[in-house]
């Protein structure tokens, strides 16, 4: 995008009742923003949903002011402004309608055919859910995911932590502009993050975190994931908005259980009782649901290890698949005389000992 489609794409964005989905109208009728600003009031007002109203906003001047000055933060700060139809806009949520029209990042961040997984959750987060955010993102971190989360207190800076130290790529989704960054405390990891990820946000440097922004941020962590998994959360909060957004955007969602006197389990659980979420044991989970195949960080092939050392019910497993060939992983369990829940497991850690490979159709064989 040009920095003259920018300004004005920008300018476009500060008329007074075009959000996103407007403006995604207007640019898609008139050909660009730059177009809108110069067309006809015949034309603006034949726009179906856009009336007399729009035509009148988008005589503004102020606009173009304000956009001005955004551009000479974008510029000084060396941000980088993603467009919905760019190449480096993400993919995911170029299929969500309201997604931003504009994407402001900064860091190193690369989503090119890359997993992408949301983690979200309270801000009172249990020592147990600490721990399994933890433990999740370890166990993710052979097929190299990208771990997505809103900075917060909690879950979320447990998440990007994680991420950090298992060397994965990690993107706080921000309720503000680039020019601060809150809560303030975790300004620490910012230097980190940035090396390998960084931050997203929608909002203007002249943008607080008002807690209207933290709602409206959620639809970026839902729709630029491939799932979005729920640690911990009691019967409201930001988690299950993010949660009901990546159901209504056809993505996967995942939650912890808990016990039903526990607080901060009370969303998760309510999230799998009405099957918006699909309940989540550990990261073999997501990996057979979502049908992930595991990949390397330097490319290097999967071989099997020498003298590599199974449990019992991993030699079971192996030397059925060896007998047999590739099989469905219920069936497995079935033949095995094995859990689901249990073989999913069993098979997440033999791959990652290089004796199984998954294959399409949630099919596993030995190697």
């Amino acid at each position: 995008m040009t920095d003259t489609e920018l300004f004005n794409t920008l300018a476009l964005l500060r008329v007074e009742g075009v959000g996103d989905i407007m403006a995604k109208k207007l640019i898609s009728h008139c050909g660009s923003a730059t177009e809108v600003f110069k067309a006809k009031k015949s034309k603006i007002t034949a726009i179906d949903g856009v009336g007399e109203t729009a035509w009148q906003n988008l005589q503004d001047k102020n606009v173009f002011k304000q956009a001005e000055a955004e551009m000479k933060f974008i510029e000084k700060e060396g941000i980088k402004a993603s467009y919905f139809m760019d190449a480096d806009y993400p993919e995911k949520l170029k299929h969500c309608i309201d997604g931003p029209v504009i994407l402001f990042s900064s860091g190193n961040i690369n989503l090119e055919g890359r997993k992408i997984v949301s983690i979200v959750g309270t801000r009172q987060v249990t020592s147990y859910g600490a721990e399994f955010c933890r433990k999740l993102v370890e166990d993710l971190a052979p097929l190299n995911p990208v771990i997505v989360s809103g900075f917060a207190y909690g879950v979320d800076i447990v998440a990007h932590q994680a991420a950090l130290d298992n060397n994965l790529q990690t993107i706080g989704v921000l309720a503000h502009g680039l020019n601060q960054i809150y809560p303030k405390a975790h300004k620490k990891y910012m230097a980190k993050m940035e090396e390998n990820g960084g931050f997203m946000t929608e909002f203007w440097s002249t943008s607080n975190p008002d807690r209207e922004n933290f709602l409206k941020r959620n639809r970026i962590i839902a729709g630029i994931a491939e799932a979005t998994v729920v640690i911990e959360s009691a019967d409201k909060g930001g988690s299950l908005v993010t949660a009901n957004l990546a159901n209504d955007y056809n993505r996967d969602v995942f939650a912890v259980p808990g016990r039903a006197t526990d607080k901060y389990s009370q969303g998760c659980n309510n999230l799998i009782k009405t099957q918006r979420a699909n309940l989540l044991a550990g990261a073999a989970d997501i990996i057979y649901l979502l049908n992930w195949q595991l990949e390397e960080k330097k490319h290097k092939p999967v071989q099997k290890q020498l003298f590599v050392s199974l449990e019992g019910d991993e030699q079971k497993v192996y030397d059925y698949l060896q007998r047999n060939g590739k099989e469905l992983m219920d069936v497995i369990a079935l033949e095995c005389e094995l859990p689901v829940f249990k073989i999913s497991s069993l098979l997440l850690n033999m791959e990652l000992k290089g004796v199984i490979r998954p294959l399409p159709g949630k099919l596993f064989e030995a190697i």
